[in-house]
């Protein structure tokens, strides 16, 4: 039998006609069990976890079938309680299926601590701008001592303490400077 005799005999249409059937029954059985193992019609709102505490989290996901990881923590906001939400994936009022992990970032306990530079010599216009720029506050209680050079920076004081460099204060301390009167 030659080839063109094969594919214009019924035994070839009747192999074309099984493969397409079980083709289509693959794709069938497929698509149903695609949608029976995962959950396809399920959804469940995230609800709004901003300035809660973990524990209240760990409460409120647990109700829902969701899971949370702490991924970060960001730079300190003062408006938000400490070790509470501050931002959340997926957002509020996303729809998601049971077991999906939300991703939180928490707000930290205080500001990050920034090492004291050493801005002696420094003009008072210098240091209070770098002080400023690296998220310090300058205070108004400056001190006065004796030095040739006016308004020069002589020392820094926290609290009413000196300190020194390479010290570490929490972001947004408040400085006060110690400059040379001008008189020597």
């Amino acid at each position: 039998m030659s080839l063109v005799q094969f594919l214009k005999s019924k035994v070839f249409f009747r192999q074309i006609a099984f493969a397409i059937v079980g083709v289509l029954l693959l794709i069938f059985f497929l698509r149903w069990w695609l949608g029976y193992t995962t959950n396809h019609d399920q959804k469940i709102e995230v609800p709004n976890l901003h300035k809660m505490s973990l524990n209240d989290v760990e409460k409120r996901l647990d109700e829902l079938d969701l899971d949370f990881i702490v991924i970060d923590s960001a730079s300190y906001n003062p408006e938000y309680p400490k070790k509470s939400v501050i931002e959340q994936d997926p957002e509020s009022g996303d729809f998601v299926k049971e077991g999906r992990k939300i991703y939180l970032t928490l707000n930290p306990s205080k500001y990050r601590d920034v090492k004291i530079p050493d801005l002696n010599g420094w003009t008072r216009r210098l240091a209070e701008t770098h002080l400023k720029s690296i998220g310090f506050k300058v205070g108004k209680n400056t001190t006065w001592v004796p030095d040739i050079g006016k308004n020069v920076v002589r020392g820094l004081k926290h609290n009413g303490k000196q300190i020194g460099l390479g010290d570490k204060l929490p972001k947004n301390s408040v400085i006060d400077l110690i400059l040379g009167d001008g008189r020597g």
